[in-house]
């Protein structure tokens, strides 16, 4: 346990550009490590990206056909034989059900690495933790991420999101968006309190630029109702204020709101907008359907009424963009509701986080191009309650 402490003490004391080095410096002098590298995955959830000082740059890995991108994927350390009976440890590097990468480290040999598993997954937690905190500080890790140069929309875009998963004993909820690198005004923020998770999801109007100004204005406009304490029908009011005294009715945005209750389930919604939400329960996919109002900005004082829904212990929620249901295939046929049952049936034993990818990859097979022409949203709720 020493050594875990020591471990820790260097990670914490670390300059937030040199966390591996620390980690890489305590693993070899604490557990004989012949080498430490972290992974980070890109934004497109589609390989893992080694951490290395620009301009000098490593090989990625697949995120789905590697081992790192096994451990990645299960959220279990994975250990790889190599050469001479020596070892490679993959350890997932995650925050609170956010997955950020993976730590590999190659050890000596493999007698004793089964009761080392535990320190060295602690270790990679807190190393998860402190990069969390030195991106406030430091680009590299943040370029670490991308495999491809993002658009100016989607570097804003990202920067506003709250993370792409996260876990608690009530809920597990993960998200992902398409294109990773060109995304316009698609987004999703959730906060919660001891007591509550808020939700939304948000499907832009526009493209580029202008598109993630309008997304950015509407839910920072959500963001500082939230945090005045305001119900969810009053924030939905003040953001519709906010976009409309700027544009005046010429561009607004569709949201998806929800306001769940931790220890009941029961939830007030607005929907505002086009985002949609499918229910698994019971193994049975349904469309939920909610009353329609005005999208935030359209009209000047547009007045919100929040609904009620419950949601119960196993329901999973995935909630869509109209990127993603009313995407066509080369012969004009929409993806709908009928593929997006089948999607969701499909991904079922799924862990949450893996949910939006695996869906939004179905979808690119519908689309028949690899790249889209409209953002692609897909969030996944599964509802654990206590």
């Amino acid at each position: 346990m020493n050594r875990y402490v020591t471990a820790e003490r260097a990670l914490r004391a670390a300059a937030p550009h040199e966390l591996l080095d620390a980690v890489r410096r305590v693993l070899v002098e604490q557990y004989g490590a012949l080498s430490v590298d972290l992974l980070m995955a890109d934004y497109g959830l589609t390989v893992l990206q080694p951490v290395s000082v620009l301009p000098h740059t490593a090989e990625p890995v697949s995120a789905h056909n590697s081992v790192a991108g096994r451990a990645f994927g299960a959220q279990e350390p994975v250990v790889e034989p190599v050469c001479d009976g020596r070892v490679r440890v993959h350890l997932p590097v995650s925050v609170r059900g956010d997955r950020l990468g993976v730590l590999s480290v190659t050890l000596s040999h493999k007698s004793g690495v089964r009761e080392l598993l535990g320190e060295l997954s602690d270790i990679a937690e807190v190393l998860g933790h402190e990069v969390v905190v030195a991106e406030r500080d430091t680009d590299i890790y943040l370029q670490a991420r991308r495999k491809d140069r993002l658009t100016l929309a989607a570097e804003m875009q990202w920067q506003l999101l709250p993370g792409r998963s996260c876990s608690r004993a009530e809920y597990d909820l993960a998200a992902q968006l398409e294109p990773a690198y060109a995304i316009f005004g698609d987004n999703f923020d959730w906060s919660a309190t001891a007591d509550h998770l808020m939700l939304y999801v948000t499907n832009g109007m526009g493209e580029g630029i202008e598109a993630s100004l309008l997304t950015n204005l509407a839910i920072n406009a959500l963001r500082n109702a939230r945090r005045a304490g305001l119900a969810i029908d009053d924030q939905a009011a003040l953001a519709d204020q906010a976009v409309y005294a700027h544009y005046r009715g010429r561009c607004y945005l569709s949201v998806l709101m929800f306001d769940f209750d931790l220890a009941t389930g029961r939830a007030k919604v607005v929907d505002a907008g086009s985002p949609q939400m499918l229910r698994l329960r019971g193994g049975t996919v349904e469309h939920v359907t909610f009353e329609a109002q005005l999208p935030l900005g359209m009209f000047e004082e547009t007045d919100y009424v929040a609904q009620e829904f419950r949601v119960e212990p196993g329901d999973r929620l995935v909630f869509v963009s109209d990127g993603v249901y009313a995407v066509a295939d080369p012969k004009g046929e929409v993806y709908g509701d009928v593929a997006l049952v089948r999607a969701i049936q499909a991904t079922r034993l799924l862990p949450a986080a893996e949910v939006p990818r695996a869906i939004l990859r179905e979808l690119t097979g519908h689309r028949g191009r690899s790249v889209p022409d409209d953002d692609a949203l897909v969030v996944c709720l599964d509802w654990h309650g206590i």
